[in-house]
């Protein structure tokens, strides 16, 4: 829930729901804060809601109410994020926590579809398709996390988060009103593939910086 750090790299569509749903949420993080409520438990309590919400309902094929209440506590990684600057307490230990926690709520999403597919849902495509995308956006993030800590830069790609997050809820959703189930496969086969088209854009472009460091 990366609140405390928005990254040149995000897409354009990206800052301007983040500037929307901070005017929407920021009367609720000034009512957390005057209850002395701090950043780091909202992003805590809306990473274990996620997780909750992924792992109790999709295992069991209960997509819509498991969709309504992961894409509830998602929120929180808006309102934590306008709390912190609010209080002044933005920095790289609220980075670290919320970039953290993304990917446990991440895992959770799609740890959750391999569940139900891998079971009672009889479908291995899908587990299979479920599975690539828990992978490959771990990679993703990975890729440019190493490529920080090296000093480099890596924050190029066609799958961001936020959307990923996006098509895989906004789908689930939909299958949980009725829409065929064909639906979330080609939306977990197409992120599958951009998660691994901005894998190999991440190591180009690590690459080409550490090519040119060497000419140098």
């Amino acid at each position: 829930m990366a609140r405390r750090v928005i990254y040149p790299g995000a897409t354009m569509l990206n800052r301007y729901a983040r500037a929307f749903f901070t005017k929407v949420f920021t009367p609720v993080a000034k009512l957390f804060l005057s209850l002395g409520i701090s950043p780091d438990i909202v992003t805590i309590v809306g990473t274990l809601g996620v997780c909750f919400g992924a792992l109790a309902f999709f295992p069991r094929g209960e997509f819509l109410i498991g969709t309504l209440v992961v894409t509830a506590f998602v929120f929180s990684d808006t309102i934590d994020g306008v709390m912190a600057r609010m209080s002044g307490r933005s920095g790289k230990w609220g980075a670290y926590l919320d970039s953290t926690l993304d990917r446990m709520g991440d895992a959770a999403i799609f740890g959750g579809l391999v569940l139900w597919y891998a079971g009672d849902g009889n479908n291995v495509v899908m587990a299979g398709l479920a599975l690539a995308c828990l992978i490959l956006g771990s990679v993703v993030s990975y890729a440019r996390a190493r490529a920080e800590g090296l000093g480099m830069t890596a924050n190029v790609g066609i799958a961001e988060r936020a959307e990923r997050l996006v098509a895989v809820l906004v789908s689930t959703f939909l299958v949980g009103l009725g829409v065929p189930e064909v639906l979330l496969g080609v939306v977990l086969a197409l992120l599958a593939f951009a998660s691994l088209i901005t894998v190999i854009q991440r190591m180009w472009a690590v690459r080409v910086q550490a090519l040119a460091a060497v000419e140098s």
